[in-house]
């Protein structure tokens, strides 16, 4: 995942033509340490998107904009449009991402 470190670069990613999947998370976060440990093999089960992170502390505005009140959490993106969005309450298991992406992407 590529890390974005600003909002000039978060809405130049999310205005592309290429559908974009992002992860909001946090330092401080258990929970995205945990998805952290299991999330790869899923990034390369779904290697046709670009993907990338986002620290919500550090592109504060990124999540507010977009309604993200938990994290982990994933979003999905295509020309500046916010297509789907897992809440962090349904991030919490390989499972339940994968199941998000299956029914968001196809």
């Amino acid at each position: 995942m590529q890390k974005i470190q600003n909002m000039d670069r978060f809405k130049e990613i999310i205005n592309g033509d290429n559908i974009a999947i992002v992860k909001f998370e946090a330092s401080w976060c258990p929970d995205c340490k945990a998805m952290d440990m299991w999330v790869d093999p899923i990034v390369q089960k779904y290697n046709q998107y670009d993907w990338y992170v986002v620290n919500r502390d550090e592109v504060e505005e990124a999540a507010i904009e977009n309604d993200v009140m938990g994290i982990p959490s994933i979003l999905i993106f295509k020309n500046g449009e916010k297509l789907h969005h897992l809440h962090s309450a349904h991030a919490k298991s390989p499972e339940q991402v994968e199941s998000f992406l299956a029914e968001s992407l196809g």
